[in-house]
């Protein structure tokens, strides 16, 4: 008989369209075979849920250390994207003398059928990290560093930070929590979690942004 238990998230009711997102996922190199299955999990929810792949972007950095930095960055970066992917509202019109060279248009119209990647902020970022406890005080300093930092960046951003970062104490947890695990049981891979939660708050943000909730239960 299979131990009971009450965890797990409860599957959401309302199928989730995607297709309009444009996420990041910034991820550690550190344990990479975790890492690898974590991250191809992630990118086959997302796309599952209709991400289109030219909209998915992924980033490495070392250690999940450096993972805050990296994401606050994404964040910023995908805005000056957007400043500069924006039309010249002017058409292109010159003001200088008769002699001046015209000015170059930008916003040029991509050819048609053509599904240029979007220059849009990004909707979401999922930071995916392995913590494996040694024997020092290491794990401990650089787990509660790093989900305060994240935390604390999508309050500062009101973007979405998906906390991807597995925080376990032997390698055998890291396989299992990435549906690779050594026995019979392979366990369940996170990463799927992860992508789906990326396109729920995504939707749900751009929702409470524009002042619209969900219909409360009488």
């Amino acid at each position: 008989m299979s131990d009971p238990t009450i965890k797990g998230i409860e599957p959401s009711g309302v199928k989730y369209d995607g297709s309009s997102l444009r996420v990041a996922i910034v991820h550690a190199r550190w344990n990479k075979i975790v890492i690898d299955a974590l991250l191809s999990g992630t990118i086959n929810k997302l796309k599952e849920f209709g991400v289109k792949e030219h909209n998915i972007i992924v980033e490495s950095v070392p250690g999940s250390f450096e993972l805050p930095l990296a994401c606050s960055r994404m964040i910023a970066g995908s805005h000056v994207q957007e400043a500069a992917s924006m039309p010249d509202l002017l058409g292109g019109l010159s003001f200088g003398g008769a002699n001046s060279p015209p000015a170059a248009r930008s916003g040029t119209p991509a050819p048609a059928g053509a599904a240029p990647p979007s220059k849009a902020p990004f909707d979401a970022v999922i930071a995916i990290g392995v913590l494996i406890k040694g024997s020092t005080m290491h794990f401990e300093y650089i787990c509660d560093s790093v989900s305060h930092a994240l935390m604390k960046l999508q309050m500062d951003t009101s973007v979405p930070v998906i906390f991807g970062v597995l925080t376990v104490l032997t390698e055998d947890q890291a396989l299992e929590r990435a549906g690779i695990g050594r026995g019979v049981s392979k366990g369940h891979n996170h990463g799927e979690d992860w992508g789906a939660a990326a396109v729920e708050m995504s939707l749900h943000a751009r929702r409470w942004k524009e002042g619209k909730f969900a219909t409360q239960a009488v």
